[in-house]
């Protein structure tokens, strides 16, 4: 089996996310139909990961899987040809052929997002930021940040996935970091793995403590699993519009 490993960008503003959907514009539909109109022949095409809708990314990784007669294209050709097909927001950057057994999803080791946070109103970026008029202490928020890596319980900061039922709500962060130039704040985040809206939930707490409105010790006991009726996470969740999956590290 032919595999080929694609690397894209995209804006994820107009799309209803990564995956595939009935009766929606997704980035793998628009992917797969680029796909079938240059190839004429079953490929599979799959994600590292799934982005919700108003998400983009500047380091998504894909595979393309030749489940017939191999290609002749180039990776080089295979970049060209699939860019000319897709729509302006989406960009493959990179392609190279991959092992047979090389799979986008199941070969990733980790994953890494980060989320944009302007402190004035922007006319040019607004479809890429969150804009938060409070004034933010972005070193309180970097002093909740650095308590992020390890392993913790993340129940107060996932939304419930109908299509994963009883998973574990357990996730190794890797690294996390808050940084600000100028008004723009910019909280990194990479893990094992993420839950369904995690970071951002994250990034919408990390917002309050910034505000002031939350304290650090008590954004400890919510990193231990503690569900606390006296802040309501899900309601804090920050806007699609500043987030990015940033890339996707493999062995």
């Amino acid at each position: 089996m032919q595999t080929f490993k694609l690397t894209l960008e995209y804006d994820g503003s107009r799309f209803s996310g990564w995956q595939d959907q009935i009766n929606a514009r997704t980035v793998q539909g628009e992917l797969k139909q680029a796909v079938a109109d240059l190839f004429k022949t079953g490929v599979d095409v799959q994600g590292a990961g799934r982005t919700d809708a108003g998400v983009h990314a500047v380091g998504q990784v894909a595979h393309l899987k030749f489940r017939a007669e191999p290609t002749r294209l180039t990776p080089g050709q295979i970049l060209r040809e699939l860019n000319e097909r897709l729509p302006s927001s989406i960009a493959i950057v990179n392609a190279s052929e991959a092992p047979a057994q090389f799979h986008a999803r199941h070969d990733a080791v980790s994953r890494a997002y980060f989320y944009q946070i302007s402190t004035r109103k922007t006319a040019l970026a607004k479809r890429y930021v969150w804009w938060v008029k409070e004034p933010l202490d972005a070193g309180r928020m970097q002093g909740a940040a650095a308590m992020l890596p390890g392993r913790h319980d993340f129940a107060a900061f996932r939304a419930a996935d109908p299509s994963k039922p009883g998973e574990s709500t357990v996730v190794v962060v890797e690294a996390a970091e808050v940084a600000r130039d100028e008004n723009l704040i910019i909280f990194r985040v990479q893990a094992s793995h993420f839950l369904w809206k995690m970071v951002r939930r994250l990034a919408g707490t990390l917002v309050r403590i910034g505000r002031g409105e939350l304290e650090l010790p008590d954004f400890a006991r919510l990193l231990e699993g503690t569900l606390d009726r006296r802040f309501d996470i899900a309601s804090w969740t920050a806007p699609a519009s500043g987030l990015f999956l940033e890339g996707i590290t493999y062995r």
